[in-house]
Parts: C-alpha cells; sequence; structure tokens
C-alpha cells in the first residue's frame, strides 16, 4: 500500500517519525490531526485532553480561527485560555463588571448588588474574606490541574471534623452533639445489632462459618463493641464518643464521655443520615481552598487569557448562527454593538442563554429551558475573637442541622488569629428561598437566631461585620446552579455544536456545581472545536 506523500515529496510516515522524534507524541498527534490523520473528535474527547498549540497551524501553514466566548466564568475563562494557546483570535463578553462568574469572593470594600434588592457594602477586616460561592476542591479534580498550571497556592480545607456538631431539631434533640460522639454510638449500635444477629444464625444462609469469625472480628474493632460473653453490646467506653475532661499527666486519665443514650434514641435523632457525606466521591477529605481566597482561580485565568481580550459590562442582545461564522450581538456602556467571529462558545447559565433571541431553533430553544436552577445562598460573619477554636475547640469543619441555615462552616485558614469568618449558613432550596426574600439584615437576624441553638449566646456576640448572598438574586446568573430534570435528548442536544455555536459549562458536566465540571466542558468543547478547525 503507498505510504502517501507530503507537498515536499518526504512520506507521511517518515515525516512523522520525525515529528514524534523532535516533539513527541502531543506535537506528532497534533500533526496527524493537520495531515487529517488523527481520530475523529468523537474519539479525540474520550482521549487525555491535548491543549492546541500554535504548531498545529504553523504545520498547516495557516492562522488559528477567531472566536467569540460568551461569559467569564471558569468555563468560559478555560475555554478562553486553552485556545489561546493555539493563537485562537478570542475575545470574551461577560455582562458583569467582574471575571469569576459564580467564582465569587467578598472583601472588605466590595459592593454587592441584588436585583430587586439593596446593594451592600461588605466591610470585612483586612485579610477577611467569604468564599460566595464555590469554596472546597477534591485532590482529584481538573481544578487542581489549573491550580498548578497557573501557579495558584493552594491549602487544606478542613470539610469533615470530628469535633464540629450535628443537630436534628425536628427528631426532637435537646443540644446539639459532636460528630465524633454520634458517629460512635451509630457505628457502635449497627455493630451491636449486626454482631448479634450474625452469632444467632441470621446471616448463616450467606456467610460461612469463617465469614462469620471474621466479620466478627471487623464489627468489633468498627464499633467498639464487647465481646460474646459481653452479649456483643455497645458501652461507649473507650474514648471514641470524647471525653468530659480530656487525658492528661500523671493521675488524669481523662473521663469518658456519658451517658450512652440509648439505641431507640440514636437512631430517632437520626444523625446517622450525615455519614454519608464523608464517603462522596467530591466531599471526601483531603480537601483543597487556594490561599486566600478562591477568585485567584478566575483572577490567574484572566491574567493569562489578556484582559485585553476580555470586556465586561458587554450583556449579549443576540445569537446569530451564519453560514461562515456567527455574529454577537451586544450592550455596553449604553451602545449597541456587534462582534462577528468564525465561531462562539456560550458558556452562560442556561435558563439565561434561553432568553437571548437566537437563530438556532426551536429544539435548542427547547433544550436551554429544560434545566432548572437551584436557589442557594450563604452568609459571612465577621467575629472580634475565635471563640470557636478558644472555648469549643473546632478548628475548621462544618456543623450539620436541619434548621434553615443547612451548615456553619469554621474557617480553615487563620488558626489563632484575632478575628475570623464562619459560614452562618450555606442553604439550598425553600430555606434559601426565604433568606433570600429577606434583606441583609434580616438574614443576619434570622442566621443569628438559628445558630445560637448551636452556639448559644456567644454566637450573636462580637460581631465585627457581615455580608450574604442570594445567588437567585444575582443578576446574569440568577441561580447557584442547574438542575435536570434527566440527562436526555436535551442534554445530548447541546452538548454537541448548534451550527457555529458550542455550549460549555459545569451544567453540561456530572459534575454540576463544581469548577471540575466547568473545566472539562470547557476541555471537551475547545478538543471539538480546534479539530474541526483543523479538518477545515
Amino acid at each position: 500500500m503507498a505510504q502517501g506523500t507530503t507537498e515536499a515529496g518526504v512520506s507521511r510516515r517518515g515525516f512523522l517519525t520525525r515529528v514524534g522524534a523532535t516533539g513527541g507524541a502531543g506535537a506528532m498527534f497534533a500533526t496527524m490531526g493537520a495531515l487529517g490523520l488523527a481520530p475523529s473528535a468523537e474519539a479525540a474527547t474520550r482521549a487525555p485532553f491535548e491543549p492546541p498549540r500554535a504548531s498545529d497551524f504553523r504545520l498547516r501553514g495557516r492562522a488559528a480561527a477567531k472566536v467569540a466566548v460568551l461569559g467569564a466564568g471558569v468555563a468560559g475563562l478555560a475555554a478562553a485560555y486553552e485556545l489561546g494557546k493555539a493563537g485562537y483570535e478570542v475575545t470574551v463578553l461577560e455582562a458583569r463588571k467582574r471575571v469569576g462568574g459564580r467564582n465569587l469572593t467578598l472583601r472588605g470594600g466590595d459592593r454587592l448588588a441584588e436585583a430587586g434588592g439593596a446593594t451592600q457594602r461588605v466591610g470585612f477586616g483586612k485579610g477577611t474574606y467569604l468564599n460566595a460561592g464555590p469554596a472546597r476542591i477534591a485532590q482529584w479534580m481538573t481544578t487542581m490541574d489549573y491550580c498548578r498550571e497557573l501557579g495558584v497556592p493552594l491549602e487544606v480545607f478542613t470539610n469533615s471534623n470530628a469535633d464540629a456538631y450535628l443537630f436534628n431539631e425536628s427528631a426532637g434533640m435537646a443540644a446539639p452533639v459532636r460528630w465524633r460522639t454520634a458517629k460512635a454510638d451509630v457505628y457502635g449500635y449497627v455493630s451491636e445489632l449486626l454482631a448479634k444477629a450474625t452469632d444467632q444464625g441470621a446471616l448463616d444462609g450467606r456467610l460461612t462459618a469463617t465469614d462469620k469469625e471474621r466479620l466478627l472480628s471487623f464489627l468489633s474493632g468498627f464499633g467498639a463493641i464487647g465481646g460474646k460473653a459481653d452479649g456483643f453490646a455497645y458501652k461507649g467506653t473507650d474514648g471514641r464518643r470524647g471525653y468530659s475532661v480530656n487525658p492528661g499527666a500523671a493521675d488524669t486519665a481523662g473521663t469518658v464521655l456519658g451517658p450512652v443514650p440509648s439505641l431507640s434514641d440514636v437512631f430517632a435523632h437520626g444523625t446517622g443520615r450525615y455519614f454519608s457525606f464523608e464517603f462522596g466521591y467530591s466531599q471526601a477529605m483531603l480537601m483543597f481552598q487556594p490561599v486566600g481566597g478562591m477568585d485567584a482561580i478566575p483572577r490567574a485565568l484572566a491574567e493569562a487569557v489578556g484582559h485585553g481580550r476580555i470586556r465586561t459590562g458587554a450583556a449579549v442582545t443576540r445569537i446569530t448562527s451564519l453560514a461562515r461564522g456567527v455574529r454577537i450581538e451586544y450592550e455596553r456602556d449604553g451602545r449597541a454593538r456587534a462582534l462577528d467571529a468564525d465561531f462562539c462558545v456560550a458558556t452562560l447559565p442556561p435558563h439565561v442563554l434561553a432568553r437571548i433571541p437566537h437563530n438556532l431553533g426551536a429544539g435548542v430553544q427547547s433544550a436551554l429551558a429544560t434545566p432548572v436552577p437551584v436557589a442557594t445562598g450563604k452568609i459571612g460573619l465577621e467575629y472580634r475573637g475565635r471563640w470557636w477554636e478558644d472555648e469549643e475547640r473546632i478548628y475548621g469543619g462544618i456543623t450539620n442541622t436541619d434548621l434553615d441555615i443547612s451548615t456553619i462552616w469554621y474557617p480553615s485558614h487563620g488558626y489563632h488569629g484575632d478575628r475570623g469568618l464562619l459560614v452562618g449558613y450555606y442553604n439550598f432550596g425553600a430555606a434559601a428561598d426565604a433568606y433570600a426574600a429577606l434583606d441583609h439584615a434580616g438574614r443576619l437576624r434570622r442566621a443569628l437566631d438559628q445558630g445560637a441553638k448551636i452556639h448559644g449566646d456567644r454566637y450573636r456576640r462580637n460581631i465585627a461585620a457581615s455580608a450574604s448572598i442570594a445567588w437567585k438574586r444575582q443578576e446574569h446568573i440568577e441561580g447557584g446552579w442547574i438542575s435536570w430534570p434527566s440527562r436526555g435528548a436535551a442534554y445530548a442536544l447541546l452538548n454537541r455544536p448548534q451550527g457555529n455555536v458550542y455550549f460549555a459549562g459545569d451544567w453540561l458536566s456530572h459534575e454540576i456545581a463544581w469548577q471540575h465540571g466547568s473545566f472539562e466542558s470547557a476541555r471537551k468543547v475547545v478538543t471539538e472545536l480546534h479539530q474541526r478547525v483543523l479538518r477545515s
């Protein structure tokens, strides 16, 4: 079979061999793409991400395409950043006055406007901040790779802390219980019941004699239960529940926390439902956060893209896919403007995109209107002292409740400092809607009243400043994230290019509400668009 030749008369195989020897596999793959020998775009999306590079075009003796990116959130900035590596002429249009989208960090001096509400002036002290949007990164996520590549320093985010609290008021709990205590009791009683059932032969149909012996040995350590002579009883005497007097020197052996609640009370309180949180693939420790605030990520991306390529305050008013290219109409500084490009990558929230006129068809319009925005909100409480560390020995982590605040987060940085900020609520759905209906002062009062059920009156004292956000009231965003009724035809349609328009964002991934989803979706679209350009 003939090998085929390049224009210079060199065999393709020989040419690719030389490229691979000098530039490595990545360069050879890019060259194969330029020659039309690379796998299809569909196959490429399943391979490890290979960023576009300028050599992809130099090898063809041509220039890169012009791309309009709609939205300067993480997905939009990531798409612009990766396309820029290959020399694409990229222009990013962002309706808000800042980059980052839902990646928002509030600091002292910031102003936060809300649709239909007043503008808050954030009064936090120097060094204090609230990650109003994303606040944690799992170590497996692509977000970590971008932090490394862009030089964003990281520190550990304490997602789970044995000394934080659990509290289910609706279940009749009179007071919050430490996470470690609740966990010891739930695991202890579950182990006792399973050990008794195993010993009494209830599982003989599933277990051999050796299996039973091994299971009982496991349960002994897992639940800290007694042996067969003791009826496999859970008594909570090994210190796992905690101590009322901690172990110390000489004769201070410590006083084990007691008394142990009954099995019925432990299960009635429902604290066990929170432990699955630790096993979630996206929530398991270790987790991380950028030093100084999560917005370090979009700031680094914007710097890498080039601020001259990003137009803030530019609200898109129409999207038109043409036979050759796209036209994006937008308003900026009170003037109607237009941007012509070869392609468009639209990363705005789907419910926002659904209100922008376009010529992409009724199917696209219906698909954009399918996902539902999810309400969520946060409040940051800056205190003139870190009493949760000094008085309650809580260093980072999260308290979970069934109150309308849902959670309280303790800071994972600045330990033993003069001040600190708690996230007084991070809630969702109906609870977030209820807080969104209040002004900031009302949210603050309600959050303090609820938090005092966990920490007592100290929770209301010595507050230096506070700031809250209701994401449904953030213009051009209007929700914390979206929820798909199902990832069916609408999801599939928007994951394909519509004419010369591509869609990207966490909402087109399997990690919705995580920056990882935005990065992965952006990479997918960049790969598909780049392969299309190389084939054209």
